[in-house]
């Protein structure tokens, strides 16, 4: 017994070492990943709806929660419901000459090493701490457009929208305990919405989702200085 135990402890020291991008959730780490979470209320009645953070290549999640106030390790609204891992070797690669500061002046010296994906969101995060939070113009999900603008992730183009799309579509639950703590709540109210309420209830619902949506929509490819990057 001793000796298993021994074996396992080496083998996840080894872990430790060779593969930094592992993902703990118990220790709330996860290595360029882009992490969300259910917002109180607002989810409640709108599921896809949620707020977002992006995460250091040491896992330390980065999140726009407030006026001029970038939160570290500390995710605002609870513990990581689904995450998307970001291949930055694979993404973000470029030239040698190519800027990942979103065509920013650069004078580097040819000893100056390459800017990392930590130096990006270095960047992103100073930045942010300068902006007022506004949940309608300048929220969590354009901080994490912006950071994955600066990184190049796919050739760049990100918004609120297709962001919020992409968590949506192809965010990975981090549990089965974590799914259904960020589903049960709506899957409650709407039960009760609908026994109260009948089909007004759903109604009112789908026009608020509606309208939201299309805020979102109309001021990402219409106003396009609507919603701030």
């Amino acid at each position: 017994m001793g000796e298993t135990a021994t074996d396992t402890e080496h083998h996840q020291m080894m872990i430790g070492f060779t593969d930094p991008m592992k993902i703990d959730p118990r220790r709330d780490r996860f290595p360029c990943c882009i992490v969300w979470t259910p917002l109180p209320l607002i989810s409640w009645f709108i599921p896809f709806i949620g707020h977002l953070g992006i995460c250091r290549e040491d896992g330390v999640i980065l999140d726009f929660a407030g006026p001029n106030f970038v939160c570290v390790d500390h995710f605002a609204f609870g513990a990581v419901s689904r995450y998307i891992q970001i291949n930055k070797e694979k993404e973000s690669s470029r030239s040698s000459d190519s800027c990942m500061f979103n065509g920013e002046e650069e004078e580097e010296d040819s000893n100056e090493k390459e800017p990392t994906w930590d130096d990006a969101l270095r960047k992103g995060t100073q930045e942010y701490q300068h902006y007022s939070y506004n949940i309608f113009t300048c929220n969590c999900h354009s901080f994490v457009a912006n950071n994955m603008n600066r990184l190049a992730i796919k050739s760049g183009g990100w918004n609120v929208v297709n962001l919020a799309a992409l968590l949506f579509l192809k965010g990975r639950w981090v549990s089965k305990a974590a799914m259904v703590k960020s589903l049960l709540p709506p899957v409650i109210v709407y039960t009760l919405g609908i026994l109260l309420g009948g089909w007004a209830f759903i109604a009112s619902c789908s026009i608020l989702a509606v309208l939201l949506v299309g805020w979102f929509v109309m001021g990402t490819y219409c106003f396009k200085k609507l919603i701030q990057l």
